[in-house]
Formats: C-alpha cells, sequence, structure tokens
C-alpha cells in the first residue's frame, strides 16, 4: 500500500507522459464530456452560449467573414464555434478526435442543412491540401500542448494558412497561473461517476511547476479491476512568451486581447488571446 501511495503521489517531469486519448476517446468519458460542452450555463469543455454568441459576431466582424472566407477549428468538439460560422455563410472545417462529439456536430449540421467538413483525428496529425484564411483554436486547448507539440502545431498552421491568414486562439495567463495552489485529494465516484459506470476512487494530485510555468491535474482512478492516470497538462503564458513562440515560428503578430470575443488586453486578465498572421 505504501509504495501504491508513493506512486500515486510521484511527480512527473513536465509533459511526460500524454493521455488525452483516455479523456476524449474512452466511450464513458466522451459521453460524460459531451454532457459538459452541450450544458450552456458553464465554462467547462465549452464557453457558455453567451460567450459564444458574442465570440462569434467579433470573429465575423474582426475577420470580414463571408462566402469565401475559408475557416478550420482544431478541437471543434461538437461544434459549438462552426455551426455558428456556416450559418454565417463561411466555408468551414472542423477538427476533432472525439467520435462522440463529432456524432453530435454532424447531426446538427444535417438538420440545418450545412455543408461543414468534419475529420475526425488528433489535430496534431491533420492532413490537407486545401489552405484557409482564418485557423481557430478555442478554450484554450494551444496550453494543454507540450513545448514539442506547440512547435509541430504552429508549423502545421503556418502551412495551412493562404498568404495573410491569420491564427486564432487563447491560452492561459501567468495571473491564473499564480492563483493555483498544489493539493492533493481522494474522493469516491470524484464528479459524479465522471470516470467510469462502475464505483472508483479517484487521486487528484495538482503539482505546480514554477520554472516552465506549468500545472498539472493528475488524476489516478482506482477500480475494483483496474488502474488507470490520467494527466491533464497546461502551459500558462505571458504575453512575451506567447509572442516569441508564435514569432520564432515565422508569424507576425497582429493584435493580443483579453479574450476571443476581443475583450481589450488587461493586466490582471487570467486568459490571453492572440491573433497571428502569416506574412
Amino acid at each position: 500500500m505504501f509504495k501504491e501511495l508513493k506512486e500515486i503521489n510521484s511527480r512527473p517531469a513536465p509533459f511526460q507522459f500524454y493521455t488525452a486519448d483516455e479523456l476524449w476517446t474512452n466511450e464513458h468519458t466522451a459521453k460524460q464530456m459531451l454532457e459538459y460542452h452541450l450544458n450552456e450555463t458553464i465554462d467547462v469543455s465549452s464557453r457558455n452560449k453567451n460567450f459564444i454568441e458574442r465570440s462569434v459576431e467579433w470573429i465575423v466582424s474582426h475577420f470580414g467573414v463571408d462566402k469565401n472566407t475559408e475557416i478550420v477549428d482544431f478541437g471543434c468538439g461538437p461544434g459549438l464555434y462552426t455551426t455558428r460560422l456556416s450559418e454565417r455563410d463561411a466555408i468551414v472545417t472542423g477538427i476533432d478526435f472525439s467520435e462522440n462529439s463529432l456524432k453530435y456536430a454532424k447531426q446538427v449540421a444535417a438538420q440545418k442543412d450545412l455543408k461543414i467538413n468534419y475529420v475526425l483525428t488528433n489535430y496534431l496529425d491533420f492532413e490537407t491540401t486545401n489552405c484557409f484564411d482564418l485557423l481557430t483554436m478555442i478554450m484554450c486547448d494551444f496550453s494543454a500542448l507540450s513545448p514539442e507539440q506547440r512547435k509541430i502545431m504552429l508549423s502545421k498552421f503556418y502551412s495551412l494558412l493562404k498568404p495573410d491568414g491569420s491564427v486564432l486562439l487563447d491560452v492561459y495567463s501567468l495571473n491564473s497561473f499564480n492563483q493555483k495552489e498544489e493539493s492533493a485529494t481522494y474522493e469516491l465516484n470524484q464528479l459524479n461517476g465522471f470516470w467510469s459506470t462502475e464505483d472508483y476512487y479517484c487521486f487528484v494530485n495538482t503539482f505546480k511547476y514554477e520554472k516552465e510555468k506549468v500545472i498539472l491535474d493528475k488524476y489516478t482512478i482506482m477500480e475494483e479491476s483496474r488502474k488507470r492516470v490520467v494527466y491533464n497538462w497546461l502551459q500558462y503564458f505571458s504575453k512575451d512568451s506567447l509572442r516569441k513562440e508564435f514569432e520564432e515560428n515565422g508569424f507576425k503578430i497582429e493584435e493580443i486581447y483579453s479574450d476571443v470575443a476581443g475583450k481589450t488586453f488587461v493586466p490582471e486578465s487570467t486568459e490571453i488571446a492572440i491573433i497571428a498572421k502569416k506574412p
């Protein structure tokens, strides 16, 4: 038991393990995530409905979205942005590796007679010969990627954009990082059965990496017949560190905001939204 507890509470190196598939492609947790996505009143898997409406209106206005605008949304989930952008006549592609979420998104598109191209894949592996005017990655997905994965994505972004095309994405700020504290808890059927239909104990360890500005929520799920570990990594950024990553990969920073609805950036913001252009 001591050895088991020691392993549960062990601190891995930053981004040492990658378990996103366990969260998004496991049949049970994927259903739970979809329910969070579709809850219009909370900001968990997706923004709340009012924010999404404001965000889409701002995106359409800021980027002059019309019937000729080609947009690709990385991590589109159940299509909360792609549906609305398609309704505004944009030519839209959505990428996600949750089969459950894309099934829902496709059903909505069919009901609304919208022609949206949905691609089931890990966006790190996405390939196409098409080029786009606007690329979006919303709900701080970029923060969940390791430095190596972010470099892959930025190279992919650059190759997928038309000349003068733009990237719009958001990340968590250092203000948010500074508000986090390390902790260790365990609970029977944590998150109301989120991890399994069977009874389980979930040990949750939150680790803070000061030098790297990274937070890890490590979930150790103990069922009667099996044990699983899920690692939820988040990178936190300053304006300068985010700008540096983009500029090192060939982008020019156009604007920095507090969110993807165009709110003016303020120093106390817990998020940073960036528009980067391909020269």
